[in-house]
């Protein structure tokens, strides 16, 4: 067997199921060699060789899935995920809103976006998912220090703070069907991505 795609992370989840990190292939055969992987799901990234053994002449390897579950269930932490509040950059805020600016609703670049505050910093509002969209520049700068209402722009959608589970979908840049499908079960039935995404 080859590498189906080295450029796929690893899903990471406690033995509950709960997505917890995105990891590099090296990382989860190191849990796999350490027998601290409870169960193994999805499809198999890739192959990871290892020496050859001296008496039966065979070389070891570890099937890399897509998704793997460690041992253990940490209860202290699925707690604070209840109220777990992702840090805020551009990459992902961008994600979030799919690279469409959310006022003139045309979809850019990267470099060709901004974080804008539906409420100014300068008026008293925060830097925080809840005051945050995506806009292009030209938008920026034509809003200005101003409201959406007070320059005269619709906001096209409601910004939102994503959960640890979308928030886990943000920060991932290729994420196959298996992942993608894992990971929706652990939005809120109410979840804009959800709907996005299905």
């Amino acid at each position: 067997m080859t590498s189906l795609n080295r450029l796929h992370q690893v899903l990471r989840t406690d033995a509950s199921g709960t997505p917890l990190e995105w990891i590099n292939h090296e990382q989860a055969a190191k849990l796999l060699a350490l027998d601290m992987v409870q169960y193994a799901h999805g499809e198999i990234l890739t192959r990871l060789h290892g020496g050859i053994n001296a008496i039966t002449d065979q070389q070891s390897f570890f099937d890399i899935h897509a998704i793997i579950a460690t041992k253990g269930n940490n209860f202290e932490l699925q707690k604070k995920l209840g109220y777990f509040v992702p840090p805020l950059t551009n990459r992902t805020l961008f994600k979030r809103d799919q690279n469409l600016c959310l006022y003139c609703g045309k979809q850019f670049q990267y470099l060709d976006l901004s974080r804008d505050h539906v409420k100014p910093v300068s008026r008293g509002g925060r830097d925080c998912w809840s005051n945050v969209v995506t806009s292009c520049k030209r938008c920026n700068n034509h809003k200005a220090d101003r409201t959406p209402a007070q320059a005269n722009m619709k906001l096209l959608a409601i910004p939102f703070v994503p959960n640890y589970a979308e928030y886990i979908f943000l920060q991932s840049k290729n994420i196959i069907a298996d992942q993608m499908e894992f990971l929706l079960h652990h939005f809120p039935k109410s979840s804009r991505l959800r709907d996005r995404l299905s």
